[in-house]
Formats: structure tokens, C-alpha cells, sequence
């Protein structure tokens, strides 16, 4: 199989697969409790806290555990009820969704723009904070992938999640700078200074712990940005020059996409049967975020894009994870230009 899916999921690591299992045997306790099995798990809970903090720039602090990513983002959006909420109209359905329910009018406002955006891998630029304003970042494609701080960046709040790093899924964190607005969307407990309640995941965080220390100790945005950007452009110039009716919606021709997502249109051939094609071939991609597949709706990212909503239907987002080689890019390229000619034939869509 070649997995070419990478940014819906990473595969587990196996370091983080050890450190899970580890965990159940060590780190089982109650976290919050006062015994020394709970201060036990909760060490490795303040480690994964520390690590976390020391890659991003922030305080220890500052960090805040949750179940992923849409958690974060939910948390961030409705903290700020009420009040004017301006989205990039390419953020993801968590942010979008939550900020169409809780956009008001009151000041100060809040900025939700993702730097490297999930789809296309391409950067966006993120509004500067003013004495009426607050800056939040969906951070989730970035970690790993591009070097990281906070501070520089002029954010209050962003968005990680472990499974994007090779980490398990369902956990993530939330950064908050120290003095920002904050209401908690889980109450009923203590975790996490009553800013997160709920029994804490502490197998999971410290999976997530064992991803971020792999990342630190490998600098794994040397290696997406030196080895695997190569595999991604490599793949865009085959697309490009073997595939008629190809058209590239990631910007390769410069350093400011994210190295490892490259996203596709093939005019006259729909971005689902493509996925599925390629899928009895062995070949794993995806047609854009993996929260929104299935809706048969065309990406609202693309969209936004291009206001094209066949070049959206035709899209398929190639990504690619530390583990693909240059063996992975000759397999796409022995089977996709077979597919897209075969939808092609049958498409009721006549090609330019």
C-alpha cells in the first residue's frame, strides 16, 4: 500500500506505541489523585506539557489538554460569544461551524486563521492583534512540519493535535497565552487549573509526549522540508506533464506551502472516484479534509479558492509522511494516468 493520506492521519510511531503500552502499566491512575500512582501518571502528563511548550515558544502554563483539535477550536470560538468572530473562509468545519454560532457584535474581536491551510498546504497570512483584538491559529497541519513559536507569530491561542505527528488519536492541546480571555467548554472538575474538566487521557498524552519528543530529537521539519518536498514536487511536475487536463491548487513554485500536501484537479474526472480508483490499486489519498467526506458538497476550501465548483468536485489531495519514498511517487504515477484517462472517457463533462 502506498499511504499518501497524511494529513487526515500519520500512522502510529512505533516509539509512540511502546510509550502508550508503557503506559498502561505504569501510568494507569487517576491522575488528579493525591496516591503516588496519580502523581506518577501526573509527571508524565507535566512532561508532555513541558515538551510541548518548549517546541512552540510558550510557557508550560499556557498549555492546556484536550481530545483534539476540534475541542480546541470549539473552545477558543466559544470563549469569544458574542462577539465579532472573522474567520479565513478556508478554516476548518470546527472553526467555521462554531463561529457561525457564536458571532456576535461585541469587542473585542477574534481572528481565526489557520497558518498552512489543510487542504492545499498553502500559508495564509494571520491578521496582527490590536488593543481590540485577539489572533487564534489552527495550528494542526503545522506541527512537525514547519518550525514553530508562538510568541513570534503574535498569537493567543492555537490549535494542536497529536495524530498529525504520528501520535494517537483523540488528544490534542490548546495554547493560551497567559492574561487572555478564557471560558471553559468542559466543566466539572479541577484538570487542568478548572480550565479543561474531565478525567485526563494520560495513555494518550503520553503518546502524544513520545510524537513530540520524535519530532524535537529528528527536527522533523528539516526532513519535510528538505526530503519530502522533493517527493511532493516531484509528484506535481509528473501530474502536471504526463496528465492532460491536470491543474495544480498547491502553489509549488515557491517555499511557502506546507513540503508534504499537494492538491490536484483533473478536469472531466470526480475527485471521489479518483480516491476510490486509486484505492483498489493500493494507492491511499484523500479528496480533502477527512471531517467533511461523504457530505458530496465540493471543498468550501477550493471554493473559496477558485469559486470553481468543478475544479473543486475534481480535487484530490495528495500528502505525503516521513515514511514515503521516491518508489511511492513511480507506484501513483504507474496507475493514475490509467484512472484519470478512464473517467475521463466516461465523464458526461466535456474536457476544455
Amino acid at each position: 500500500m502506498v499511504y499518501l493520506d497524511n494529513a487526515a492521519t500519520v500512522p502510529l510511531l512505533p516509539s509512540v506505541r511502546k510509550a502508550m503500552h508503557e503506559a498502561e502499566e505504569k501510568f494507569f491512575a487517576n491522575a488528579s489523585a493525591l496516591h503516588t500512582p496519580g502523581h506518577l501518571a501526573m509527571n508524565k502528563i507535566e512532561e508532555c506539557r513541558v515538551v510541548l511548550a518548549e517546541m512552540i515558544g510558550a510557557e508550560p502554563g499556557e498549555i492546556i489538554f484536550t481530545s483534539g483539535a476540534t475541542e480546541s477550536n470549539n473552545t477558543v470560538i466559544r470563549t469569544f460569544e458574542g462577539h465579532v468572530i472573522e474567520c479565513s473562509p478556508m478554516e476548518h468545519h470546527s472553526i467555521l461551524e462554531a463561529a457561525r454560532l457564536y458571532h456576535g457584535d461585541k469587542l473585542p474581536k477574534l481572528y481565526s486563521y489557520m497558518l498552512y491551510n489543510n487542504e492545499t498546504g498553502e500559508k495564509l497570512e494571520l491578521p496582527v492583534r490590536d488593543d481590540s483584538s485577539f489572533v487564534h491559529s489552527d495550528l494542526t497541519q503545522t506541527l512537525g512540519k514547519v518550525a514553530i513559536n508562538v510568541k513570534d507569530l503574535g498569537l493567543d491561542y492555537a490549535t494542536f493535535s497529536a495524530h498529525k505527528i504520528g501520535g494517537p488519536i483523540g488528544v490534542g492541546a490548546l495554547y493560551v497565552r497567559n492574561g487572555m480571555l478564557f471560558k471553559p467548554l468542559l466543566v466539572g472538575g479541577n484538570q487542568e487549573h478548572k480550565r479543561r474538566g474531565g478525567t485526563y487521557n494520560t495513555v494518550a498524552i503520553a503518546g502524544f509526549l513520545a510524537a513530540l519528543q520524535y519530532a524535537r530529537d529528528n527536527k522533523t521539519w528539516d526532513i519535510y522540508n528538505q526530503s519530502v518536498r522533493k517527493l511532493r514536487d516531484a509528484l506535481a511536475k509528473r501530474i502536471l506533464a504526463e496528465i492532460p487536463g491536470s491543474s495544480l491548487n498547491t502553489d509549488v513554485s515557491h517555499g511557502e506551502s506546507l513540503p508534504n500536501i499537494l492538491n490536484v484537479s483533473f478536469e472531466a474526472a470526480e475527485g471521489e472516484s479518483i480516491q476510490l480508483y486509486l484505492d483498489a490499486e493500493g494507492v491511499v489519498v484523500s479528496t480533502g479534509s477527512a471531517c467533511a467526506a461523504g457530505d458530496g458538497k465540493p471543498s468550501h476550501v477550493l471554493m473559496a479558492k477558485t469559486g470553481d465548483a468543478e475544479i473543486a468536485h475534481s480535487s484530490v489531495r495528495f500528502s505525503f509522511g516521513l515514511d514515503n519514498t521516491m518508489a511511492d511517487v513511480e507506484r501513483v504515477m504507474d496507475v493514475l494516468p490509467g484512472v484519470i484517462d478512464r473517467l475521463q472517457k466516461i465523464s458526461t463533462i466535456k474536457r476544455s
